[in-house]
């Protein structure tokens, strides 16, 4: 049975997933589970590989969803992003790393944010 939580969630990433294909990226991927871990979405725009991590939070309790994302959670998607970089033969791929906020209610219209490029990552960041 899904929690009220987790289909919160999944809407969060449908409504992300249908505004990137508005502004022309090209899913490659959703919620594709690399090893124990899970990337939200993957997509082309332009020659850019984009690895998205997508928050959504009902209210701004605890500072909403930007603070969702915090260094182990940068650690971890760098690590699966390094992972599939590397199965798909693509460690020569440029990319980078969004993150879709999405905050508001089940009732009236969710705000969305769009951090492109929201976090660095360094070269010994990567792990092949």
């Amino acid at each position: 049975m899904t929690t009220p939580s987790q289909q919160f969630g999944r809407s969060a990433e449908e409504l992300a997933e249908e505004w990137l294909r508005k502004k022309g990226y090209r899913i490659l991927e959703r919620n594709l589970r690399v090893g124990r871990g899970e990337l939200d979405l993957i997509a082309q725009h332009h020659d850019t590989l984009v690895f998205i991590e997508v928050k959504g939070r009902r209210t701004n309790q605890f500072g909403g969803a930007p603070y969702a994302i915090d260094a182990r959670k940068k650690r971890q998607i760098i690590k699966l992003a390094s992972s599939y970089l590397a199965q798909h033969g693509l460690s020569n791929q440029f990319c980078r790393f969004d993150v879709i906020l999405i905050a508001g209610t089940t009732q009236g219209s969710p705000k969305l944010t769009h951090l492109e490029q929201a976090f660095e990552v360094s070269s010994s960041d990567w792990q092949w």
